[in-house]
């Protein structure tokens, strides 16, 4: 297991502090703030810490404000209903004595019905794909600070781009990319770390895809980006130590924020969730 999987894996494991209240860290990486995705996966750990025999379907999540990645992040979970089918959850995500992430969470027990899914799209398989290591080496002695910085960072989750112009070059795209991603390392065959991984990587890539027909990219000094918004449908069973195609797109950009949706599927096809985010795109002002 490499050293990143395993701080991840540590950084889900919560600190429980009382009934409904639970702790969390922030990785030493020396980000200015939280990464929104950790924030994701934690709270959805503190959720499911109160639910037993039931999981994760859905969540729906609001940033704040920016965490701070120096102090620990209180979790409180509020449990709003246990109904017989469904439990649902609230979680608010407090520092400073102050809240920076609200998420509401439902469970579900196993059912069946009812199935059908839209087809996975057709690209290259990811080991047709350069490798995040084969990546470094063609670009990042050219790239910019703050790429490379990005990029060399050892980070818990690998990304595979199926194309890679919007990396190299400022071409105004469509915009829509597609990303294989998985875990550097393998994970616990527990379920619900899975789903928290996955909540956790939901969160990566996304919002660059609303600046694809721009031409710009998040580490733009003229830009402030920040995720608004996050919402995550689970559809089926899943690992996130295999190999999943992230298939984004943003429908739109207006009023300095951008929409983005993505779906994400197992190797043979199977639509496993889905995800909708609006994110902060704002053009800097010479004040600001």
């Amino acid at each position: 297991m490499s050293s990143a999987v395993e701080t991840l894996i540590s950084i889900l494991d919560l600190e429980t502090l009382e009934h409904n209240l639970f702790r969390g860290r922030s990785p030493k990486v020396g980000w200015q703030r939280v990464f929104g995705g950790q924030v994701i996966g934690q709270a959805l750990v503190a959720a499911a810490r109160t639910v037993e025999g039931r999981v994760a379907h859905s969540l729906h999540c609001y940033f704040m404000r920016p965490g701070d990645p120096e102090v620990p992040i209180i979790y409180e979970v509020d449990r709003i209903r246990d109904g017989k089918s469904f439990t649902t959850r609230r979680v608010v995500a407090i520092q400073h004595g102050e809240a920076i992430f609200s998420m509401s969470a439902s469970f579900q027990i196993e059912e069946t019905g009812l199935d059908h899914q839209v087809e996975m799209p057709d690209v290259p398989a990811p080991e047709d794909l350069p490798s995040e290591a084969d990546l470094k080496a063609l670009f990042l002695k050219d790239a910019p600070e703050k790429v490379r910085v990005y990029w060399e960072r050892e980070r818990p989750i690998e990304l595979r781009p199926v194309d890679l112009r919007h990396y190299v070059s400022r071409e105004k795209l469509p915009p829509a990319q597609r990303v294989w991603i998985k875990t550097t390392g393998p994970l616990p065959d527990d379920p619900e770390i899975h789903r928290c991984v996955l909540a956790y990587a939901s969160d990566m890539t996304l919002l660059d895809t609303s600046l694809f027909a721009h031409g710009r990219m998040i580490f733009d000094k003229d830009l402030q980006v920040a995720s608004l918004d996050h919402s995550m449908w689970i559809h089926r069973p899943f690992r996130a130590d295999e190999w999943l195609l992230y298939a984004e797109d943003s429908p739109s950009a207006s009023g300095a924020r951008g929409f983005n949706r993505g779906s994400l599927f197992k190797r043979d096809g199977t639509l496993v969730a889905s995800v909708a985010q609006e994110g902060l795109i704002r053009l800097r002002t010479e004040e600001q």
